[in-house]
């Protein structure tokens, strides 16, 4: 669990290379600068850590891109104590940077060898979610609702309605929508029965999947 001045050095080239592609968000940008992305990550890997790519962590999943996480973090448009639900902890990557910028966060993880893992590992490095949770994330977590924000971290086939249904009036749900590639999606709800919705081009995830595994 070493993080080196290397390290470092090397966030902050990622940080740089991030803002280069638009993200202008300087709390995302410092998540980026601070989170020690190589330990989320096997060893064999790390040497890759620190570029702008996703890379496979267990259970068949990934470790997003950073680009893609500072991207929907962005969307969300967090201040800090908002309440904010996440839809696939995966390695806890998203889940750190949603803590980074003060949000009180819900987790939800379908894959039982992932939950186990991150639910030790992130308390470890000093990320308390307010709950991780094993479960369905296409049901959301209508006891704790509703959210300022919910950002799902994989590839929805369909927008899930309980998802919209849990939202504060003015809260974002940020969901990368289609089968093969998705499409990035930011619905606002705007009244009880209202939501704005608006489309920020094609994004890769792995497939969201119902029911726990």
């Amino acid at each position: 669990m070493k993080d080196s001045f290397k390290h470092k050095g090397m966030r902050n080239q990622l940080a740089q290379i991030v803002a280069d592609k638009g993200i202008t968000d300087e709390k995302v940008l410092d998540g980026i600068r601070n989170i020690p992305r190589h330990l989320f990550m096997d060893s064999s890997f790390e040497a890759h850590a620190y570029q702008d790519k996703a890379f496979p962590i267990a259970a068949d999943q990934t470790i997003s891109q950073p680009y893609t996480v500072a991207f929907q973090t962005q969307l969300l448009e967090i201040k800090s104590g908002d309440t904010i639900l996440e839809i696939g902890t995966g390695s806890g990557y998203q889940t750190a940077m949603l803590l980074e910028l003060g949000a009180k966060v819900y987790s939800i993880e379908r894959q039982k060898e992932l939950f186990k893992r991150t639910s030790l590992f992130l308390p470890k490095l000093g990320y308390r979610p307010k709950k991780l949770i094993f479960g369905d994330g296409y049901k959301g977590l209508p006891e704790q609702a509703p959210f300022d924000g919910i950002v799902v971290t994989a590839g929805a086939p369909f927008v899930p309605k309980p998802l919209l249904g849990q939202l504060k009036i003015g809260g974002k749900l940020v969901i990368p929508v289609g089968e093969k590639a998705q499409i990035m999606t930011l619905f606002i709800r705007t009244s009880e029965k209202e939501f704005t919705k608006k489309e920020f081009g094609e994004f890769r995830f792995v497939p969201m999947l119902e029911d726990k595994n």
